[in-house]
């Protein structure tokens, strides 16, 4: 099997690459150099010549806040790009797994979102990453949507990274707390993206490690576990206005895992300890 993976200098790339390199499957990472996905024809060529039996499409723009002023080239990069690799792979025959988020949903109420849930997104990310699950939808059957949420790896910038640097200056530090999802650990995902792709059981699927908690909450256990004395003073969203609204309510139900039989990640406080460890040894 060949696998193509899209976004490979960012945290989910990163550690995809990595996991398919790991199980010595045939892999091709892309980054922005190679292929841009603002450049339809460069995005052709390029899977074309190495013809893959699977693309899992980890790069997206995902500066939510920046997207409210460049709601087009969101647009451009999150729907219009995956519209034209999902085209490719129907015509090559290929499995795809595109990459989504919580983000999709409107973000109210307490209950975890199903995957057939209605969407509602709030913000310009969220909608190019809805157009982009319309897409995959519209063109392919042999599709993986996976949505995820509050994402850290080693690679690339994170909510740990921030607090942890931030810790270093500062004896305590203002969280919201009205906001709850599930943190996810990019090298936990991509051991479950790649069991999935060699699979044939495609649809719409919700993956984040185990548990909830508020951002508050996060960063309390990043300390705790980081051995920091910095103290968290829980705060609402309102105190901390951001120009894309953020939801409220991030939880994702992972029943569509339980159903098909794929493993759930571990918990997201095990997932910190983990991280941690990585952390310092990178």
């Amino acid at each position: 099997m060949k696998v193509l993976v899209t976004g490979i200098t960012g945290q989910l790339g990163f550690d995809v690459l990595n996991e398919l390199h790991n199980r010595n499957i045939e892999v091709v990472g892309t980054a922005r150099a190679d292929f841009d996905l603002t450049n339809k024809e460069n995005m052709i060529d390029f899977i074309k010549s190495h013809n893959p039996d699977a693309i899992i499409h980890c790069a997206a723009y995902t500066a939510v806040d920046k997207a409210e002023d460049e709601n087009e080239l969101a647009m451009q990069v999150n729907a219009s790009a995956t519209e034209t690799i999902a085209k490719i792979c129907r015509e090559i025959d290929a499995k795809m797994i595109y990459i989504s988020t919580d983000y999709v949903f409107p973000g109210d109420g307490e209950k975890p979102y199903e995957v057939d849930d209605p969407k509602g997104p709030t913000n310009s990310y969220g909608r190019s990453k809805l157009a982009g699950e319309e897409a995959v939808l519209k063109m392919l059957e042999k599709y993986f949507i996976v949505r995820i949420s509050w994402v850290f790896g080693i690679n690339g910038k994170n909510f740990i990274k921030t607090m942890l640097k931030l810790s270093e200056t500062r004896g305590e530090l203002r969280v919201v707390n009205d906001q709850i999802g599930s943190p996810t650990f990019t090298v936990d995902l991509a051991h479950l993206l790649v069991d999935m792709v060699q699979t044939e059981k495609f649809g719409i699927y919700h993956a984040t490690n185990e548990g909830f908690c508020s951002w508050a909450e996060f960063a309390e256990e990043i300390f705790k576990q980081a051995g920091k004395n910095t103290k968290v003073i829980p705060v609402a969203s309102s105190e901390y206005p951001t120009k894309a609204t953020r939801p409220k309510n991030s939880r994702l139900s992972k029943k569509s895992l339980d159903n098909a039989g794929f493993k759930r990640l571990p918990s997201w406080k095990d997932a910190v300890k983990r991280y941690l460890i990585e952390l310092k040894n990178f």
